[in-house]
């Protein structure tokens, strides 16, 4: 599996706008740069004239640059080394690779080796999820972390004292990757499995289960999310604008979830429900 990095250079008040347009077209990692981001999305479903439809109806607003290059699977690890600092969630979460140096006296120290799996704690996302974990006990709770990516919020469930983690993705790399970060933090999961929510068909109940998708996905899966979440269980969801909140909200309350908590970021939602 390769992937395509787009590098595009446009104006400061038109990046957040593209970032948030190019995750409609299934782009999947975004870093910024100095003149604009970086972009990321596997080759196989990468539709070229889509894009440039996308940056045309654009560049009648503002200006617009971009370069495309192939990376082969094999020279990710280099790809992101290049731009990978390490990250602090205020005074309490520290996210770093193997290459950094280590943080002792940070009372949650995650190490993370992304390669090309999504949730590095960069992108506002995953940095919120983190931040919100916090507010919710997880000692001796059993934790599902669906569509885990890199694996790092179910990682942070097991530091916060979880009695056991377990983890989904449609990804082959990401379950491979989420095996690997588990392993430099001395975790076990319960599994990491592979495949769609409906697929996998589960059935036991968790007391928190985590979700950073997108809009679409969180709609589509939310009822199973609900079925099994256990009663006063607590449902962590981002990946989603804040334009896209009512909705999520309208359908979280159908199924008898209320809102706890949410928070912000460059529109970026995350969402803390409970079952009641």
């Amino acid at each position: 599996m390769d992937f395509i990095q787009i590098n595009v250079h446009c104006d400061p008040p038109f990046r957040e706008i593209l970032i948030a347009e190019m995750g409609e077209l299934d782009f999947e990692t975004f870093m910024d740069t100095e003149v604009g981001f970086e972009a990321y999305i596997q080759e196989e479903i990468f539709n070229h004239p889509a894009l440039q439809t996308l940056f045309n109806r654009y560049r009648k607003q503002t200006r617009i640059w971009y370069e495309l290059k192939k990376i082969p699977k094999e020279n990710w690890n280099e790809e992101w080394e290049k731009n990978y600092d390490p990250i602090a969630v205020g005074d309490q979460i520290y996210v770093r690779a193997t290459f950094h140096e280590a943080k002792p006296d940070v009372p949650y120290e995650i190490i993370i080796n992304p390669q090309m799996s999504f949730g590095t704690g960069h992108h506002e996302t995953t940095h919120q999820l983190l931040a919100l974990q916090l507010d919710v006990d997880h000692k001796g709770k059993k934790v599902l972390d669906v569509g885990s990516g890199t694996g790092i919020l179910a990682i942070m469930a097991a530091k916060l004292g979880a009695k056991s983690v377990a983890a989904t993705d449609i990804d082959d790399w990401c379950i491979e990757n989420a095996l690997e970060n588990f392993g430099l933090n001395n975790i076990e999961a319960e599994f990491v499995k592979q495949g769609t929510i409906h697929e996998l068909g589960l059935k036991d109940q968790y007391e928190i289960i985590l979700a950073n998708i997108n809009t679409h996905v969180l709609l589509d899966e939310m009822a199973e999310y609900n079925k099994l979440l256990a009663d006063k269980g607590h449902l962590f969801l981002s990946g989603f604008y804040e334009m896209d909140k009512p909705q999520i909200l309208a359908l979280a309350t159908e199924l008898g979830l209320k809102e706890v908590k949410s928070t912000t970021e460059k529109n970026w939602v995350a969402l803390l429900l409970e079952k009641v």
